[in-house]
C-alpha cells in the first residue's frame, strides 16, 4: 500500500510497555471500566439490605482485574486464531495492558472504602460515585473525539453520548430500586 505524502509512518510504531499505549486504548478501556464500576456500584447498593461497602468495593476491584484478564487473553486468543504470523504477546502482558480498565475503578473503590472506613454513608457513596463515574465518562468522551481531530462542538456532542450512558445506569438505578 503506497505512503500517502502526509502520513507519518512513525505514528504507527507502538510503543513498548503498557504505560506507553495509544490514546484510544486508553480512552476505550477507562471509559468501560467507568461504565462497568456504575453499573456494579448500582447493583451492589441494595436499599433495605445491611450496608457493606468494603465487600462492594472488593468485588468492584476484582470485576474489574477480571474483565481486564479476560479481555488481555481474548485478545491473544483471537490473533492466536487468526493465524496472521504477527507476534504474540504473553497472556501477562495482554492483561497488564488492560491497565486503564481497572484504573477507572479505583475512585469508585475508594468511595467505597471511604464509607467502609464510616467517612460517609454507603448510600452517600455510592451516588457520589455514579455522579463522578458520569462526569468521568464525558471528559473522557470529549477527550476521545478531540485526540479523533473533532472540533469542540462535536467533541461535546460526543462527550454527551458517553455521559448519557451513565445517565442511564442513574435512572435505572433510581427505577430498580
Amino acid at each position: 500500500m503506497p505512503e500517502r505524502a502526509d502520513h507519518d509512518p512513525a505514528a504507527d510504531v507502538v510503543p513498548r510497555g503498557f504505560l506507553r499505549r495509544r490514546p484510544q486504548g486508553w480512552l476505550f478501556q477507562g471509559i468501560y471500566g467507568l461504565v462497568l464500576a456504575s453499573a456494579l456500584v448500582a447493583a451492589l447498593d441494595v436499599p433495605g439490605e445491611e450496608a457493606n461497602p468494603g465487600q462492594d468495593a472488593l468485588w468492584v476491584l476484582l470485576t474489574a482485574l477480571t474483565s481486564g484478564a479476560a479481555h488481555g487473553y481474548a485478545h491473544v486468543i483471537a490473533r492466536r486464531a487468526s493465524g496472521d504470523g504477527t507476534a504474540r504477546p504473553s497472556r501477562l502482558r495482554a492483561a497488564a495492558a488492560e491497565w486503564p480498565l481497572v484504573a477507572a475503578v479505583l475512585p469508585t473503590v475508594a468511595m467505597l472504602l471511604a464509607a467502609n472506613a464510616g467517612w460517609w454513608a454507603e448510600d452517600t457513596a455510592a451516588d457520589t460515585a455514579l455522579v463522578l463515574n458520569t462526569v468521568l465518562l464525558f471528559a473522557l468522551g470529549t477527550s476521545a473525539a478531540r485526540a479523533a481531530g473533532l472540533g469542540r462542538l462535536p467533541s461535546c456532542r460526543a462527550g454527551l453520548l458517553d455521559m448519557l450512558i451513565g445517565l442511564v445506569i442513574i435512572v435505572a438505578d433510581a427505577l430498580i430500586e
